[in-house]
């Protein structure tokens, strides 16, 4: 399941839209309910029009909590955005966004809450003030939802945007290495410890070794659970809680990362990129309390700026990070860098190297390419640049993928096509790096193929029994239940298939119809009554009326009153031209 968060500020009707979307009071600590206030994190599941389930993190809007909002942000694919309708967008509204951004949350849905408690004319004005406040941010194209939560108004419209926002985000990157960041941590009856959060990287299974890093202990999973519902195998991408055997409860919290023992080499220093807040008011230097933000943790931190002895406010520059403890960080991670005297938010940038090896007055503030690429499989062209200041063309859409990577994902999908049979998979429910991977493939042209919006095996005839069935069945086919509406598509578009009113006819009974029409007119060249037509056919009156709507829109008859004449079409169609009836 997708994990999508909420973010936007305070008392804007984040958890009142969880509890609407899923049924769950995501406040489920006493001071919250006492206080109606959101505290700490919050977790729901969400049913979509589609069927799948996706798992909500309501996160808290107040200042006093921002390491909360952070904790939970961290992990989710893409983000819903809330906006009071009476207030409009305010202080926390700009910090969370912002931090989204830090943060490379890049998908997400933009809710204007409270939509009963104004007018037509405020919530017009409120949707403008939204707009013009998003100008410039990764949610810039998203069109705002009117909702509110009690009278259910507009949650229709919201969970089936959902549905395409998960669609957007897609699967999951699988790295080879699995990291989950722990952002729950209980002890539970019959389990012992039990940790939740969302895993990254590569699956775990029940009964594998993992390490907790920090500290390094090793424990075993004992059991997982996802949804409330025991399984077996954890994938990446998804949310899930793991009761660990060897493991003391005290010993792990929030901030820990469960991860495979042999996949990583948690460190206490790294090289990153920063990007320095425009808004801050001084510059960003060794000095201050600095608190590091990644993954489900914040850590105290020493920083120290590459090339120079500060960077001011919107600069981009180099920072050394010294941890307090090894941490399992690699390339690409996202991170948020606060002071924790000023209680502000400083910038934040992307992991470039682990345990960097140069000093830092000699370091070089670039990432190895090809060390960038591997540790994370795929990545985008523009990311790529920034990361390493290196200009390279993508390889596979608008990625660059690691040879190794990209054989597994070829023979992954080439399997998935040849599995799905002689339909093939249907490009529009593949995720961006996939669907970009099948068109590079179908382009060389020898191991899959692209015909009519789905990817097949070369050579293979999208044929479906179905179609053999409204051959033979002529003017009263079957309908084509159990077929998807790409297939139908597909063989409209290929002139196998005709939709004739609210039926599928095949084309030959199409041409079938227009020869009998021929040699109907021929014998009363005048023109023919809907009566001669149906016994010509040797058919009912539905399907008559309905051939001859379609003959009438394309040109192979005309009416004239209450009889039919030959239409300009009706022999080429009698000797089988394919008719464009889409």
């Amino acid at each position: 399941m997708t994990v999508l968060g909420t973010a936007g500020h305070v008392d804007h009707g984040k958890s009142t839209l969880v509890r609407a979307l899923t049924g769950t009071d995501p406040d489920t600590l006493a001071a919250e309910r006492e206080r109606g206030l959101t505290i700490d994190l919050g977790f729901a599941v969400a049913q979509l029009p589609s069927g799948r389930r996706v798992h909500l993190v309501d996160v808290p809007g107040h200042v006093r909590f921002l390491k909360n909002m952070l904790a939970g942000a961290g992990a989710v694919s893409g983000v819903i955005f809330v906006v009071d309708a009476v207030e409009g967008p305010m202080a926390q509204s700009r910090e969370h966004l912002m931090l989204l951004e830090l943060l490379g949350v890049e998908h997400g849905l933009v809710v204007i809450t409270k939509a009963d408690a104004v007018d037509d004319e405020r919530l017009d004005d409120a949707t403008l003030e939204v707009l013009e406040f998003l100008e410039g941010s990764p949610l810039a194209d998203a069109d705002p939802i009117a909702i509110d939560s009690l009278s259910g108004r507009g949650l229709a419209t919201l969970r089936t945007e959902m549905d395409r926002l998960v669609d957007r985000v897609g699967t999951a990157a699988m790295t080879g290495r699995a990291r989950l960041w722990v952002d729950r941590a209980f002890s539970a009856p019959g389990a012992g410890t039990v940790v939740a959060g969302t895993l990254s990287g590569a699956p775990l299974a029940v009964g594998d070794l993992v390490a907790l890093a920090p500290g390094g202990r090793s424990a075993r999973i004992r059991d997982l659970h996802s949804d409330h519902a025991p399984v077996q195998r954890a994938e990446p991408g998804n949310r899930y809680a793991l009761a660990l055997s060897g493991v003391p409860r005290d010993l792990v919290g929030r901030g820990v990362a469960v991860v495979g023992p042999e996949d990583w080499s948690p460190t206490t220093m790294v090289d990153a990129t920063v990007t320095v807040l425009p808004s801050l008011d001084h510059s960003l230097s060794r000095r201050g309390a600095h608190v590091l933000h990644l993954g489900s943790g914040e850590w105290p931190v020493k920083v120290r700026v590459l090339g120079g002895e500060a960077l001011e406010p919107g600069e981009e520059g180099y920072l050394r990070i010294h941890l307090p403890q090894p941490l399992p960080l690699a390339p690409g991670d996202r991170y948020v860098l606060r002071e924790s005297g000023r209680g502000e938010t400083q910038g934040g940038g992307t992991i470039l190297e682990v345990a960097p090896q140069r000093r830092a007055a000699l370091a070089d503030p670039s990432a190895d390419p090809e060390r960038v690429i591997a540790d994370r499989g795929w990545v985008r062209a523009e990311e790529f640049r920034r990361l390493t200041g290196v200009a390279r063309p993508a390889d596979v859409g608008d990625w660059l993928v690691d040879p190794g990577v990209r054989h597994r994902a070829e023979t992954e999908l080439e399997a998935r096509t040849h599995a799905a049979g002689a339909l093939g998979l249907a490009l529009a429910e593949l995720d961006d790096r996939d669907r970009a991977l099948a068109e590079v493939l179908a382009d060389r042209g020898e191991r899959l193929a692209l015909r009519d919006g789905r990817l097949v095996l070369p050579g293979v005839d999208l044929h479906h029994p179905w179609l053999d069935e409204i051959a033979q069945a002529g003017f009263d086919p079957p309908p084509p239940t159990g077929i998807e509406t790409a297939a139908l598509r597909s063989w409209v578009a290929d002139g196998r298939v005709v939709k004739v009113g609210d039926a599928w006819w095949a084309a030959t009974a199409v041409a079938e119809a227009a020869r009998r029409v021929t040699a109907a007119l021929g014998d009363r060249p005048d023109g023919i009554t809907v009566a001669e037509v149906r016994d010509a056919l040797d058919s009912s009156r539905k399907p008559t009326l309905a051939v001859l709507g379609l003959f009438d829109a394309n040109g192979i008859t005309r009416r004239r009153g209450d009889l039919r004449v030959a239409g300009p079409r009706l022999a080429a169609v009698a000797d089988g031209e394919p008719l464009d009836a889409r």
